[in-house]
C-alpha cells in the first residue's frame, strides 16, 4: 500500500475499535480481580490457606501486567486521537498493518524492535 493510504480514517478507526474492546476487558478482569479478593475465605489447613494464597500472588502478579498493558493501550488510544500512531517512534517509518494488528500497542517498527532487544541483550538495560 502506498505511504498516503497507510493509517487511513478506516484503519485509525478499525485499530481505535481493537483497542477500546482491549482497554474494555482489561478493566473488566481489575474489577474481578478486586472482588475476588476481597472474597476471603479463612479455611484451617495450612496447605490450603498456603494454596489459596499463591493463587492470590499469581492473580496480582497477572493484574499487575495487564496494568502496564492497560497504559500501553490508553497511551495507543491517545496516539490515534493524534493522529501519531501506526509510526514508529524512533525511526518515524511505518510500523506496518500486520503488526499492528498482532500487538496493537506497538511503538517501534520491527527492525527498531530487534535493533532495541539486541542491545539490551548485549548490553543489558
Amino acid at each position: 500500500m502506498s505511504e498516503k493510504d497507510y493509517m487511513n480514517p478506516a484503519q485509525m478507526a478499525f485499530f481505535k475499535a481493537k483497542l477500546q474492546a482491549l482497554e474494555k476487558e482489561l478493566l473488566k478482569n481489575a474489577g474481578e480481580t478486586t472482588e475476588h479478593l476481597r472474597e476471603t475465605v479463612l479455611v484451617p489447613d495450612p496447605a490450603d490457606r498456603a494454596t489459596i494464597e499463591e493463587e492470590h500472588a499469581l492473580e496480582l502478579r497477572t493484574r499487575d501486567r495487564e496494568r502496564k498493558l492497560l497504559k500501553k493501550v490508553q497511551q495507543s488510544i491517545a496516539a490515534i486521537d493524534n493522529n501519531d500512531y501506526g509510526w514508529c517512534e524512533e525511526t518515524g517509518e511505518p510500523i506496518g498493518i500486520p503488526r499492528l494488528i498482532a500487538r496493537p500497542t506497538a511503538t517501534l517498527s520491527l527492525e527498531a524492535q530487534q535493533r532495541r532487544e539486541l542491545k539490551q541483550k548485549l548490553y543489558g538495560d
